[in-house]
């Protein structure tokens, strides 16, 4: 496995990697007379267009990736624009996370090191170089057409006179993407609490209707680790003033004391477009683009003067304790009334707008981490770009259809993102249901209801339902927080398409309905108001989650109102019993499940404080034989077999 690093003509200066924290992974730099073997045959010219790249690919190869495309999953065939987008409407690459990077199931990955919006456009047919001469030709070129032999991957990178390539090699799917997010400064590692459930208020609440709300989670006993502000918690949100309403809030501070101290963290929404009245708006003017959006500043958060100001106006509300933020509306939007400011803005950097856009969610969601110091958060954002795995930030969207949800889902694995299918709306208490199984195997277990005065199991009455699926979350904390402890230290996707792991598979190619939830797990969800659907296993032993039943590698027909779930044969799961929320000294009660032989099986837990970027990490190891442990954070009661 290897990175090369291979530039072509004379690189723009404003590209992801000059913002990237370092990599994790030496870097050999080659000419493009030099280029490694899976890259042969590839050319470059440079004209008034800009750049042009392309390289020859089988069409028996598949093609992944692309940030968050949630139209398409296998992108053989396809053009795709990297255009940030808040509203993409067709599979054109549109996207609130569009990334310049693709893998390929022939063992190598390429990331286009460039800020513009570039095209690519996967296996072209080029024109044969002769008029074929006899039958033989005529079928090679038949072939050809119809998209059945040899093509070509095209990219076309606007107004850049050169750029930097990164080939990333790699045995499988899931060697090539870890080493793009290890290139990207390795794997975000969310607090502890971070993976909990989190739900969004509605955006008209007052102080005491929030407590009251927060007050019914215990009362119901749902578990819930971190309640979430929309933007009526300020004077001014669009643009926003990052001030308290004083008549929604007249203390705040004794708001959010009150909330942690029944155990929930506090997460605010805002967006970067800084209002008048804010703090440090007159300070901020000659760090700021040259055009408003909603009136307000658009920060050039590539300047370390603009980060340090905008950093201080958030200063009181993380000193009051506030650990987690929404970054809304750092996307842009082509289709709702075209807010934003224009490609051909200018920013104090030197960056015009276009570069801006691609840059603008990373460099924000940069700017709150760094603010929020030796405090880690999980936290969420509406727009990231390349390189941006280190960043404890999960995507969203203002969109809402399901089944597109979790194309996202498989498809945020192949670039360093993490994306949750959030709940917002349900037609009934099915649908909502349905819409949680899905939920809580992904990265952020999240609720948005920011339009709803109750909570919406309350509003479908299936609050036992609700219940049972979020404590099935916490039961498995400790399984999903060691996954985020491989993708922080080898960067491994803790959920990621089957194809990562199962490429020799062809039925994993267009596996986009299903997806590993950490090395162990296949989750195949089923969506409103689906009662059945087909499962495909791979090869060999695999259990059902909930019954222990076995079953063989293949395609299974599933009937059920429940989440159908499978685990590897050979694995010891650990399961923990469920706690209402996580605190510092939250210790897990654990029960070994082994699934199926597990002689030789190891389960590995990760413990270390769980709230600081400066805590030691110990990796314990157990098996069904040795499960004693002098963890503070894990208690191994026994092993039950299934």
């Amino acid at each position: 496995m290897s990175v090369y690093k291979i530039r072509l003509g004379i690189p723009e200066p404003f590209v992801p990697t000059r913002f990237a924290p370092p990599s994790r992974l030496p870097v050999e730099e080659r000419g493009p007379e030099a280029l490694p073997s899976c890259l042969a045959g590839l050319t470059y010219s440079v004209s008034t267009r800009g750049v042009k790249i392309t390289l020859p690919v089988d069409n028996s190869i598949s093609l992944y990736g692309f940030g968050l495309q949630l139209k398409s999953f296998r992108q053989n065939g396809k053009k795709k624009t990297i255009r940030p987008n808040a509203d993409p409407k067709s599979d054109s690459g549109d996207s609130h996370a569009p990334v310049p990077f693709l893998v390929t199931t022939a063992g190598f990955g390429l990331f286009v090191d460039t800020a513009r919006y570039c095209d690519f456009y996967c296996n072209l047919s080029p024109k044969p170089a002769a008029k074929p001469q006899n039958a033989a030709e005529r079928m090679d070129m038949n072939d050809m057409i119809g998209g059945n032999a040899g093509g070509e991957l095209l990219v076309e990178i606007p107004v850049a006179r050169g750029v930097d390539l990164y080939c990333f090699t790699g045995d499988t799917v899931l060697d090539v993407v870890s080493q793009y997010n290890l290139f990207s400064g390795g794997g975000c590692m969310p607090p502890l609490w971070g993976l909990g459930n989190f739900y969004r208020c509605d955006m008209t609440f007052r102080d005491e209707q929030i407590l009251e709300l927060a007050k019914r989670f215990r009362e119901l006993d749902i578990p819930c680790d971190v309640i979430g502000l929309e933007p009526g918690w300020q004077t001014h949100a669009y643009s926003c003033s990052y001030r308290w309403d004083s008549q929604r809030f007249p203390n705040p501070a004794e708001t959010v004391a009150e909330l942690k101290k029944d155990g929930f963290h506090v997460n605010l929404w805002e967006h970067a477009f800084t209002h008048p009245t804010a703090e440090k708006y007159e300070e901020m003017l000659p760090y700021a683009g040259d055009y408003l959006v909603w009136n307000g500043l658009v920060p050039d958060f590539s300047l370390e003067e603009a980060g340090k100001l905008f950093a201080e106006m958030q200063k009181p509300l993380m000193d009051m304790g506030v650990d987690g933020f929404k970054l809304d509306e750092c996307d842009g939007s082509d289709f709702t009334g075209g807010w934003t400011f224009p490609n051909c803005a200018s920013f104090p950097s030197g960056m015009d707008g276009e570069q801006y856009h691609s840059l603008f969610g990373l460099l924000y969601a940069k700017t709150m981490e760094k603010a929020l110091g030796n405090t880690r958060t999980l936290s969420q954002v509406r727009n990231m770009g390349a390189l941006a795995a280190s960043y404890p930030f999960v995507l969203y969207s203002d969109l809402y259809g399901h089944r597109e949800f979790l194309t996202g889902l498989v498809n945020a694995g192949f670039a360093g993102l993490l994306w949750s299918p959030e709940v917002r709306h349900a037609e009934n208490a099915e649908d909502l249901l349905r819409r949680i199984q899905s939920v809580i195997f992904s990265p952020q277990s999240l609720v948005n209801a920011f339009y709803l005065p109750n909570h919406p199991w309350v509003q479908h009455d299936c609050v036992e339902g609700a219940r049972e699926l979020f404590r099935l979350r916490m039961s498995l904390l400790p399984y999903l927080y060691t996954a985020f402890y491989d993708y922080h230290t080898a960067g491994k996707p803790p959920v990621r398409a089957l194809v990562c792991d199962y490429q020799n598979e062809k039925e994993a190619h267009d596996c986009s309905t299903q997806w590993l939830f950490g090395d162990h797990l296949i989750v195949a969800p089923l969506i409103y108001p689906e009662k059945e659907r087909d499962v495909w296993l791979p090869p060999g032993e695999w259990y059902d989650f909930f019954t222990g039943e076995k079953l063989k590698g293949g395609t299974h027909h599933v009937v059920t109102d429940g989440i159908p779930v499978y685990v590897k044969g050979g694995t010891l799961l650990p399961f923990a019993q469920p706690v209402e929320h996580l605190v510092p000294d939250t210790r897990f009660d654990i029960t070994l499940r082994a699934y199926g032989d597990c002689k030789a099986a190891v389960c590995r837990l990760v413990e270390d404080d769980g709230e600081t970027h400066s805590a030691s990490y110990r990796l314990l190891e157990v098996t069904t034989e040795r499960y004693e442990t002098d963890s503070f954070r894990y208690r191994v009661a026994g092993v039950e077999q299934y």
